[in-house]
């Protein structure tokens, strides 16, 4: 057994993952999960403007949808990589599972 940040006392053999529920825990995830969220709203407006017939407002929700699913991505994935990176690991580095 090891001691913790808050020096409590940590079950090795038994801890699958050193850490579980990190993208609830660290707030710096959250602006990607909601741009996330954005790009599947917005896919869900392009496909409802585009089965009315409205090409030009689907075209604007598909740029948005597109804009906010890179930005959403890039954002889980470089605050990932600065976590893993702290910790000396990669991002493609295993963990539990």
């Amino acid at each position: 057994m090891t001691e913790a940040k808050d020096n409590l006392p940590v079950d090795d053999a038994h801890t699958n993952r050193s850490h579980v529920g990190e993208g609830i825990a660290d707030g710096r995830n959250y602006p990607g999960y909601i741009l996330i969220g954005l790009a599947l709203a917005a896919l869900g407006l392009a496909l409802v403007a585009a089965g009315y017939g409205f090409k030009g407002w689907a075209l604007i929700a598909g740029i948005i949808c597109a804009v906010t699913l890179v930005g959403g991505v890039s954002a889980v994935l470089l605050e990932r990589r600065r976590v893993k990176r702290l910790e000396g690991l990669g991002l493609t580095d295993q963990e539990g599972h």
